[in-house]
C-alpha cells in the first residue's frame, strides 16, 4: 500500500478514466497529460474494482477493502504490544 498521498487530484485522476472509458488509450493520454501509461492502467483497474467490476482474474482489493486492511493491521499491532506488555508485568 502507497505510503504517500497521490500527487494527483481525484478530479484529475477521474477525469482521465473516464477518457479512457470514452475510448482513448492510456498511451495517449500519457504523452497528453504527462502522466505513465502504467499509472493511467493503475486507476483504471482500481475504479473497476471499486465498482465491483474486475477488469480481469487477477481481482484486486477495492480501496474500501484496502483502508479496512490497513486499519485492522494496525489493530492487530497495536494488540499484540498490549499482550507484549501485560505478558511482561510483574504479578501481584
Amino acid at each position: 500500500m502507497p505510503k504517500t498521498h497521490s500527487p494527483y487530484p481525484a478530479e484529475f485522476r477521474q477525469q482521465i478514466i473516464e477518457l479512457v472509458r470514452a475510448g482513448r488509450t492510456p498511451a495517449e493520454l500519457s504523452r497528453e497529460f504527462q502522466v505513465t501509461a502504467q499509472t493511467i492502467q493503475n486507476w483504471v483497474g482500481q475504479a473497476a474494482r471499486d465498482a465491483g467490476q474486475p477488469l480481469s482474474a487477477k481481482e484486486g482489493l477495492s480501496t474500501a477493502e484496502r483502508e479496512e486492511l490497513a486499519r485492522l493491521r494496525r489493530q492487530v499491532k497495536q494488540l499484540q504490544t498490549e499482550r507484549d506488555i501485560l505478558a511482561n508485568s510483574p504479578r501481584a
